[in-house]
């Protein structure tokens, strides 16, 4: 008998610690370069707990294949994925029934006017059959605030970047 879907078990207020950042989850994805040693055009993504592991190609409109993921489309389905969980809690406490949401994040690659590099710009759609705007509409605020991924986008996100020691090579002819 296949294990039942159940709604996850966190709220806003029960994980919270104090003031210190407090992990709840922890995922490492690495990223190998492919055939042309470079990630975004060639490479391989895989999860630590190996259920993520998926070619990387570049879309037609930037000179790849298009026929692999590209990182936009990850970035767009985890926007999308987790606002839909924060609107889902939301609708939830007030009563909604959110069967019938659905968000769709559209992430735009491009030029950064100020300086020339690349900048990605985020769309969120939500699509909430009968529920009024006025109903709506603060939720969907509320679920911005709540959104680790829209905080992201507003506030930014601590990043550390450093070399590691030299990894061992893998077995995996994969």
């Amino acid at each position: 008998m296949a294990k039942q879907d159940q709604l996850p078990d966190l709220s806003v207020e029960k994980d919270f610690d104090g003031p210190s950042f407090s992990p709840i989850y922890t995922t490492t994805v690495t990223v190998e370069g492919g055939a042309v040693a470079h990630g975004r055009a060639s490479g391989r993504a895989r999860s630590a707990d190996g259920v993520l592991d998926i070619s990387l190609e570049m879309p037609a409109e930037l000179g790849g294949g298009g026929a692999g993921t590209n990182p936009e489309q990850l970035f767009a389905a985890g926007f999308a994925a987790c606002f839909h969980g924060a609107l889902s809690l939301l609708a939830r406490r007030s009563a909604l029934d959110p069967g019938a949401i659905t968000v769709d994040a559209t992430v735009v690659f491009g030029r950064d006017p100020g300086d020339g590099g690349y900048q990605l710009r985020v769309a969120l759609e939500v699509i909430w059959p009968g529920v009024d705007q006025g109903v709506a509409d603060p939720l969907l605020e509320k679920a911005f605030s709540l959104c680790p991924y829209a905080r992201m986008a507003v506030r930014g996100t601590p990043v550390t970047v450093a070399l590691a020691s030299r990894r061992v090579p893998s077995t995996d002819a994969g």
